[in-house]
């Protein structure tokens, strides 16, 4: 008699399972997701920090041309 609910028991621990494994991926993602817009926001941030620095030195960055210029008056 026990082997008459034996599949349906079956069938739930693979139900289970099978919800449980996608309920991993999806936190995964999520977690995934949080981490990049953190870091993103972290970047934007130093760029705007950097940015500001530059302006306060008194260096232009000119486009296409990675050393910064020094304006003119200002500097060694």
């Amino acid at each position: 008699r026990k082997e008459v609910g034996r599949p349906k028991h079956d069938l739930v621990q693979t139900l289970l399972q099978q919800m449980q494994d996608k309920f991993q991926t999806m936190s995964d993602q999520i977690i995934g997701r949080n981490i990049l817009n953190i870091f993103s926001t972290r970047i934007d941030d130093l760029e705007k920090n950097i940015a500001d620095l530059m302006t306060q030195a008194g260096v232009e960055e000119i486009e296409g041309v990675k050393e910064p210029q020094v304006k003119e008056g200002q500097g060694s």
